[in-house]
């Protein structure tokens, strides 16, 4: 994306470990997307397709609920005052509400 700079990170939110674990998954779900495409060009039944779909849906989903949740867990220990029962409390209380609506 042009005009879209790396974020400066005040504290290292993605370890060398998660960094890889999450390019790992995206590598997966990568595979399977290339998996479905093979599957059109050969005509494949629409259920193998669709539960391929599935499967990069849930990859994708799994990737970033993992990142979002490595964000908030910098963001809470790094942003926030207070002791962390109350910090995550908060965070949890200010998802809560977004999630509703």
């Amino acid at each position: 994306m042009a005009g879209r700079k790396k974020a400066v990170a005040r504290q290292e939110y993605l370890t060398p470990e998660s960094q890889k674990a999450l390019a790992d998954r995206l590598a997966r779900a990568e595979g399977h997307l290339r998996s479905i495409r093979q599957m059109v060009i050969d005509h494949r039944c629409a259920d193998d397709i669709l539960i391929q779909v599935a499967a990069v849906k849930a990859a994708l989903n799994h990737f970033a609920s993992t990142l979002v949740e490595t964000e908030m867990k910098a963001c809470v220990d790094t942003c926030m005052a207070g002791e962390a029962d109350e910090r995550l409390g908060r965070m949890t209380k200010a998802l809560a509400a977004l999630l509703k609506s």
